[in-house]
């Protein structure tokens, strides 16, 4: 009879897997600091905490009238340069190479000026850089930021995607795979929960002896944190 129920025991052992116990804490999937390349002043802010923004949209421009002034100037000059480079394509044949050289080389210098002065100005607007929301604002109409500061206007975090990062003892590397399924609870919140390890850090914390590993969710507010157990496959 014993030995029954120890062969019995063997075979749930190896057919759930080893539970190993782990905290986590909710984090965003994708959040980033954004701020301006340029120097400047806070011309305008289009967004505020909470705002939902979608890849590519303005968050704030800097004050650049005179960066617009420059390139309708480069803009004019290369409307007359063309117009000057058609007429002697016309009579490439007939004229001095050296000459027809000459405008080309102001043709394609046209070109590029005004190619460098919409890069300029395109660094005077700061845009979202994927689809999320807005977790913090850190200039003001009238702020003067520089490239060299590196102050960040704007933090934000992808909107509904959300990773546990889960920690454990680190005696279990060996066992812990991706794939791996953990089931847990939040804190304060009795409903269960379960996923599938996606990535598993490869190094342990020196101080507290952990490995972390990632379980991707969804609609949970980032700062939340629980335990569970991870079903491992041995």
């Amino acid at each position: 009879m014993k030995k029954i129920i120890l062969i019995n025991l063997i075979l749930v052992i190896s057919l759930f897997g080893k539970s190993i116990y782990a905290t986590f804490d909710v984090t965003a999937q994708k959040s980033a600091h954004v701020a301006f390349s340029n120097s400047g002043i806070i011309n305008e802010i289009f967004v505020d905490i909470g705002s939902r923004v979608t890849k590519g949209d303005k968050l704030a421009t800097l004050n650049n009238n005179d960066v617009k002034a420059m390139l309708h100037i480069h803009e004019t000059s290369l409307k007359y340069a063309k117009k000057d480079y058609d007429r002697q394509v016309k009579v490439k044949n007939i004229i001095d190479k050296a000459k027809f050289d000459k405008y080309e080389n102001i043709y394609e210098n046209a070109k590029a000026q005004v190619i460098y002065q919409k890069a300029i100005l395109n660094k005077t607007i700061l845009r979202a850089p994927f689809d999320a929301i807005i977790t913090s604002k850190n200039i003001e109409s009238g702020d003067l930021v520089t490239a060299q500061q590196g102050k960040n206007a704007f933090e934000l975090q992808n909107i509904n995607e959300r990773k546990l990062i889960l920690q454990f003892d680190q005696k279990y590397h060996k066992i812990v795979k991706v794939g791996d399924t953990y089931s847990y609870k939040i804190d304060g919140d009795t409903s269960p929960y379960s996923g599938k390890i996606v990535k598993i850090y490869p190094y342990a914390d020196t101080k507290t002896r952990k490995i972390k590993a990632e379980v991707h969710t969804s609609n949970m507010i980032v700062g939340l944190f629980g335990d569970g157990y991870i079903t491992t496959q041995e």
